[in-house]
């Protein structure tokens, strides 16, 4: 039997946001997963692995090969894929492209907890960043707000221009302290080690969801949105003790391990109240690329 290579447009034609939500909620019902990561070096490249290992869903490794040299030569930066294997004998089950798995589990990991904690009714999604993960996540709260505007802001003005020209309805604003006090789902995707967001500017009832700091030199938002807010993670694992989001408050005392309600395996959890500021921090995870990745295989398989 031959193995499926799943290559990145083919697979994601036949994606859908909200049946990957449901997905990401259901692998959290199963054991939860063992996970690692590995890093090999050759200066300048990296070499990153992420494997997992749910009981009842399978094994995934996922490789991202990282040559910083590689746009000089009008390739790209980085390569890899995700190798996913069955609980049942460990054979190997699927090939998936690399780009697929972390557009869908990264937008799509963000979108679950805006489900479970932002007005349903929400009219107003600000995008914070205008990078690769900034459109793939207009797809996924459009899909999952179709009743909201969708706004974006950018330091660059020009660059979320380019994501407005590829997202028809797209509205790109300058003034981010107003857009922030505005909308009622803000989503950031920046590279920052400072601050883009005010606790000052947020308001009851609004919903900020977190993604761009992976590094515990990085966070998005400033004490005051953290001290205000009720905070929300994908995995404690791989948050509270690895990225400055929440290692910088925590070692300042701003807040308490007992600040951070849940995370994905407490999904009940996941509910506020229209008084409620809810904060959630993605960090991702080896786990929720398998879970991702075993959506990917199913739904080609059709």
């Amino acid at each position: 039997m031959s193995i499926p290579h799943i290559p990145f447009a083919e697979g994601e034609a036949k994606l859908d946001w909200l049946e990957l939500t449901r997905a990401l909620a259901d692998g959290h019902t199963l054991p939860k997963a063992q996970i690692g990561d590995t890093f090999l070096y050759r200066d300048p490249d990296t070499m990153l692995t992420r494997s997992a290992w749910i009981d009842g869903l399978g094994i995934a490794v996922k490789t991202a090969n990282i040559f910083p040299r590689n746009p000089e030569r009008g390739d790209p930066m980085i390569n890899g894929a995700v190798n996913l294997y069955s609980d049942h004998d460990g054979a190997l089950s699927a090939l998936v492209d690399f780009h697929l798995v972390t557009k869908w589990k990264t937008a799509g990991d963000s979108l679950l907890a805006a489900l479970r904690l932002a007005d349903p009714d929400a009219r107003e999604v600000l995008v914070v960043g205008a990078g690769t993960v900034g459109l793939s996540l207009c797809e996924a709260f459009g899909a999952g707000f179709p009743k909201a505007r969708l706004k974006m802001w950018n330091r660059t003005r020009s660059k979320a221009e380019e994501v407005a020209a590829r997202y028809a309805g797209l509205e790109v604003v300058d003034d981010l302290a107003e857009a922030v006090n505005r909308a009622d789902i803000i989503v950031t995707a920046t590279m920052s080690s400072e601050p883009v967001i005010r606790g000052e500017w947020l308001r009851p009832g609004q919903h900020l969801n977190l993604i761009g700091a992976y590094r515990p030199d990085m966070r998005e938002a400033d004490d005051e949105a953290m001290r205000r807010a009720r905070i929300f993670v994908d995995s404690v694992d791989t948050t509270l003790d690895h990225i400055g989001e929440l290692m910088m408050p925590l070692a300042d005392g701003v807040i308490t391990r007992a600040d951070v309600v849940a995370d994905y395996y407490d999904l009940d959890a996941f509910k506020a109240s229209r008084d409620d500021i809810t904060l959630f921090k993605n960090g991702g995870g080896a786990h929720l690329d398998l879970m991702t990745s075993r959506y990917i295989l199913d739904k080609w398989q059709g």
